[in-house]
């Protein structure tokens, strides 16, 4: 009998801190180095690009990141995680790496307080408390994790897990006695929470309804009628998921069907990347940051990794059927890889080790109750031994993720043929100015892969950068004929054509990226420029007034723009519109006031409307910007005699 006031769970508040201290002891010694880490691949664009996290006041605008925002795309909660290390950090990797591994030691000890509580239905005496501490303290320590950890875009990943084990932890709190009435609340808004951060969520619900039924309820129609209102709730958060899903465009085109990828290969390819990272998870080597797009398309090729899975999906069905705690384990690595891993193909990245985040969770487990199982107690003096030497392997691994060079020639290694690694040493060859090498990286990529616009797009622009003008039109061409839907890719060969003259064919790419991208600015001003070119040099006055629609039009999207501006009054001061080219001239000086050009302009303009006294104010800005402009000089000296003292 307890004494008065004191709960059972007392009895397990010291073990369960020092637990946690021990989990984030752990995180900390083999993730703290990796706090210096900079940013990486995807982070790019879900951290540096992504305008959404900027100002975290505009929660509309931080709940909506953009479709090319990477992991955070379609994924609100995540962008809003994002947007708070932005509001407090800005643009710094470490806030955001810290960030990441808080989050995972949070997950880590959720999973500790889930597996205990679930061990001490099936194992008695304190070594529920052991075998949970030493499940969660290898999944937290084990350099698998080391991509969804350290990357920061990978947070999703975290986020996703860690709510997914708080929806099974507050759901076990709930049906414990004496059980505080707000788990219930608590386990629908982590599913909630969860719907909004990660599709891994989707199994979640039901995760739940089978936990209930192995482990507490003893059948599904039992656990039904007991809850299920609960259930009925947790439901209710797939709509959050549809909600997210609608929204994301197919996650920007990387995602989903009907993207060039068959379904049938795409699943033959899941056999061997589930192989692969059940193999990652009992020895880690290597580990790869980029395994590329290529797919398997020949069932013979993966024979024995399918009959595996088939072998391991029957007996999970056979133990959920015997109401085994096994059962539940398969399940849960099953049908939280099934998102990402079954027939729904995510082109750019088939395989990628970030997804065993938390099903990795399941893999130990059943490696440590195994074990516990065959050697007892005894089992537990191997595990410290373990994660002394997982956590070595993820210190190693975190050096990796100091530079994205290492990192990418260490997936070329692995993998020969991946003409992305090839694609991104190019990258990082151009950004250091070795434009050879870059020239050499983008060449051996297409050598792999002919049809991949970006690579054709990147090598454009680096022998642009080299002077060889007519090499890089061609490779500006073949990115947008390879992909006709991507707007800088055909305002690139916009530029490109209208450089070398050809500039009827140059209207129509600008045109085309509008279309793609209405609200490019630069799109916009450039489609205009070549028009009023094209205008003066035929004489076609409907080109000039196409031209002055886009210059407006473009300034209604970026008003500050001087240069435009200035653009703009020029073609309203050669079709007769002096006054409305007066206020634009007057709009470029007033957002850069060192513009000498505008000021020019706009004093030539004064002169025409016959306003002397303002046109020499004007010429003297452009003499005291350009002193040895001959030409306003000998304008401004002859107002001087001309305006009257």
């Amino acid at each position: 009998m307890n004494p008065a006031g004191h709960r059972p769970s007392d009895a397990r508040s010291r073990p369960a801190g020092f637990a946690v201290a021990l989990i984030a002891l752990a995180a900390g010694l083999v993730y703290g180095f990796a706090l210096s880490a900079p940013f990486v691949f995807d982070d790019q664009f879900a951290v540096v690009e992504n305008p959404t996290i900027r100002h975290l006041g505009r929660v509309f605008t931080v709940l909506r990141p953009p479709p090319y925002a990477a992991g955070a795309a379609g994924r609100p909660l995540v962008n809003l995680s994002l947007a708070l290390n932005y509001a407090f950090g800005g643009l710094a990797p470490a806030g955001y790496h810290a960030l990441n591994l808080s989050l995972h030691v949070l997950a880590a000890s959720a999973l500790f307080g889930l597996l205990r509580r679930t061990l001490e239905k099936r194992v008695s005496g304190p070594s529920a408390s052991q075998l949970a501490l030493a499940i969660a303290l290898l999944w937290t320590v084990h350099p698998l994790l080391t991509e969804a950890v350290t990357g920061v875009i990978q947070r999703d990943e975290i986020l996703g897990s860690l709510f997914y084990l708080l929806t099974l932890y507050c759901f076990v709190r709930a049906t414990e006695l004496p059980a505080a009435p707000g788990w219930p609340a608590g386990a629908v808004a982590a599913c909630a929470c969860g719907m909004a951060s990660k599709e891994i969520m989707v199994s979640a619900p039901l995760a739940v309804l089978l936990y209930d039924r192995t482990f507490v309820a003893g059948t599904f129609r039992a656990a039904w009628r007991r809850r299920r209102g609960l259930y009925l709730a947790l439901a209710a958060t797939w709509l959050v998921l549809a909600g997210c899903m609608l929204g994301s465009a197919q996650r920007g085109g990387t995602a989903g069907f009907g993207l060039g990828v068959s379904s049938w290969d795409y699943l033959l390819t899941q056999c061997h990347a589930i192989a692969l990272y059940l193999k990652l998870s009992l020895w880690p080597h290597p580990l790869v940051i980029d395994y590329g797009t290529d797919l398997v398309t020949r069932l013979a090729d993966v024979a024995l990794p399918a009959l595996a899975l088939l072998l391991l999906a029957a007996g999970t069905v056979i133990a959920i059927a015997r109401r085994s705690a096994w059962g539940f384990l398969g399940a849960g690595f099953l049908a939280i890889l099934a998102p990402s891993s079954s027939v729904v193909p995510l082109v750019t990245q088939p395989i990628a080790e970030h997804r065993m985040y938390l099903p990795l969770a399941a893999v130990v487990a059943a490696l440590v109750v195994g074990l516990h199982g065959l050697a007892g107690r005894r089992s537990l003096l191997v595990w410290p031994a373990a994660a002394v030497g997982l956590g070595a392997l993820t210190i190693q691994r975190n050096a990796d993720y100091q530079s994205e060079v290492v990192l990418t020639q260490g997936a070329l290694a692995a993998n020969p043929r991946n003409d992305r690694a090839y694609l991104n040493l190019g990258t990082f060859a151009s950004r250091a100015g070795k434009t050879a090498e870059a020239i050499a990286y983008y060449r051996a990529a297409l050598k792999l892969n002919p049809n991949a616009p970006d690579t054709h797009f990147n090598l454009a622009a680096v022998l642009e950068k080299n002077g060889e003008a007519a090499a890089a039109l061609e490779e500006y061409r073949a990115a947008a004929r390879l992909g006709p839907g991507l707007p800088e890719e055909r305002y690139r060969l916009g530029l490109a054509l209208a450089r070398a003259g050809q500039l009827d064919a140059a209207i129509v790419e600008f045109d085309a990226a509008r279309r793609l991208q209405p609200t490019a600015a630069a799109v916009r001003r450039d489609l205009a420029a070549t028009l009023a070119t094209r205008g003066n040099l035929r004489a076609q006055a409907n080109r000039m007034t196409e031209a002055i629609a886009d210059y407006a039009a473009a300034l209604e999207l970026d008003p500050r723009d001087a240069r435009t501006h200035n653009n703009l009054a020029n073609a309203l001061a050669q079709t007769g519109r002096g006054v409305e080219a007066i206020a634009h001239y007057r709009a470029a000086v007033q957002a850069a006031p060192d513009y000498a050009e505008a000021h020019f302009n706009l004093a030539l303009e004064l002169l025409d409307a016959r306003r002397p006294q303002e046109a020499a104010v004007e010429f003297a800005a452009v003499v005291r910007l350009r002193p040895d402009d001959a030409q306003a000089r000998a304008y401004l000296a002859q107002l001087a005699g001309a305006i009257p003292k």
